[in-house]
């Protein structure tokens, strides 16, 4: 039984032990003014979508992200952070100038399309494309600026770069980053660079060449030195990524400050005269602050009725939930080498990529003989109209859409010789139109309310591994008021 008397000193629970709550607990940590964190995580384990199988035979699988990009701020911001967690020597770096960098494809047409990656390649026609990319980029400068709130990516992109490169290249990107559909998705919230660079300079590609607004600054460390020095495209460690979460873990139980509780599911928070008392299955827990790094959905069913409102809000950040099929070959069976292939939701809304994943890391092959290993990303906001319910699908049935996917895409022809499907319920938050002011508005209703709550994580201000990590860091700064 958990139970802990508040009393006057900072005792601030975490929801969540994904990477969010440890990144936040991380940055709480470091700050003197705290005395307590404790965190609460549902599930048996740490690390959330950080998720790795280390097989007996040195073979490393992703289930979740596998490549993390070092750059801007909260690139740097994480690297600084691998680097106090004694994580450098683990590091397998990519650099812009490796094949997986140069060579990404579509699969378009019933073909693999290599992505244009050279200057020469923008100036002549390349497909699947029906005319030479250069002439959408250099129209792009005459075309007005939007005085829109917000807007569709796919709306945003047809507008200023026309709408074959939307229907394309832009559909397959979002299917790729937000395993979302650009239609739906908001410019303004998934893509803020592009969204401020129209705003600031009428043009992106003026806001890339000049800079799109101000951006947070982060002093690099050592290892943000060297991925800059030597030019990293994105990085990953030796056994994994799920090394990130653990090395958190080991040093939030080291620090002293954290309690860390597996299989702690909140059930109900209540305001109480120092701050909230935290309803578990058995007991509860008193803090003076709670941030939050569940999502959204799950922080709306514990929350008092008094924050309605809040709690209406929350339950509008929808999530999709991808399949995830690992699969390892004998052999080095691709046709092409590069990171992978993206495919356009009119190609087949099902499929949304596959990663070839021993180009990148062949550091994750079994180290003896040639295997290739792949990643077959299915559904997302297409999973229910392919697939049905998730809880109905069954493996056999994703694995065989996998396989034959990798047989028609790639002409594999022999079977996997081995395999493994991690279905992820509800992993990656869905920013449609209008999010960025839901997200100021429920942050402006714990403010008006004096509620002691912070939001973070993967609902609010970004999805990627770098963008979660910087919102634990800016949750503490925000409450805190000072430097982490």
């Amino acid at each position: 039984m958990i139970y802990f008397c508040s009393q006057p000193m900072r005792t601030i629970a975490v929801l969540g032990g994904g990477i969010g709550g440890l990144a936040t607990s991380y940055y709480l940590c470091k700050n003197p003014q705290v005395t307590k964190v404790i965190v609460l995580e549902s599930s048996s384990r740490f690390g959330g979508w950080l998720w790795s199988t280390r097989r007996s035979d040195g073979a490393v699988f992703e289930h979740g992200p596998r490549g993390i990009r070092p750059a801007g701020a909260v690139g740097r911001n994480t690297l600084n952070m691998v680097e106090d967690l004694g994580l450098e020597g683990e590091i397998l770096p990519v650099t812009y100038s490796h094949i997986a960098s140069k060579n990404r494809y579509l699969y378009v047409n019933g073909q693999l399309h290599k992505m244009p990656s050279k200057i020469s390649e923008l100036l002549r026609t390349v497909p699947p494309f029906s005319r030479p990319l250069l002439l959408s980029v250099a129209s792009e400068l005459l075309v007005a600026k939007s005085k829109e709130e917000d807007e569709s990516i796919h709306s945003f992109v047809s507008r200023r770069l026309g709408k074959e490169l939307a229907d394309i290249a832009v559909d397959s990107l979002c299917r790729g980053v937000f395993a979302g559909d650009c239609r739906k998705l908001s410019v303004r919230s998934c893509f803020p660079p592009f969204y401020n660079a129209e705003q600031r300079r009428g043009s992106l590609i003026l806001g890339m060449l000049l800079g799109s607004g101000p951006t947070p600054v982060i002093s690099p460390g050592s290892l943000a030195q060297r991925s800059i020095k030597e030019n990293w495209a994105q990085w990953s460690l030796r056994r994994g990524v799920e090394s990130l979460p653990e090395s958190l873990t080991e040093y939030l139980q080291q620090s002293g400050k954290v309690e860390l509780h597996r299989e702690a599911t909140v059930k109900q928070i209540h305001p109480s005269a120092s701050g909230w008392k935290i309803h578990l299955e058995d007991g509860v827990v008193s803090a003076d602050h709670i941030i939050s790094a569940l999502p959204a959905k799950a922080l709306s069913s514990v929350l008092p009725s008094s924050c309605q409102p809040l709690i209406q809000q929350l339950q509008d950040v929808s999530s999709v939930t991808v399949a995830v099929i690992n699969l390892e070959y004998e052999g080095s069976i691709l046709p092409v080498t590069g990171f992978g292939h993206l495919v356009p939701s009119s190609e087949d809304r099902g499929l949304l990529g596959v990663v070839y994943d021993s180009v990148p890391f062949p550091q994750h092959n079994r180290p003896d003989g040639q295997t290739t290993r792949l990643t077959v990303m299915m559904g997302g906001a297409w999973f229910q109209e392919v697939f049905g319910p998730p809880e109905a699908v069954t493996e056999e049935r994703l694995i065989a859409r996998a396989t034959e996917a990798v047989q028609s895409h790639l002409g594999v022809t022999t079977s996997p010789v081995w395999s493994r499907v991690a279905l992820q319920r509800d992993c990656i938050p869905q920013y449609y139109l209008g999010h960025f002011s839901k997200v100021a508005s429920m942050r402006g209703f714990i403010r008006e309310n004096n509620l002691p709550l912070s939001l973070t994580g993967s609902s609010y201000d970004g999805v990627s591994v770098n963008d979660v990590i910087f919102s634990g860091r800016t949750a503490v700064q925000e409450l805190l008021g000072t430097g982490v």
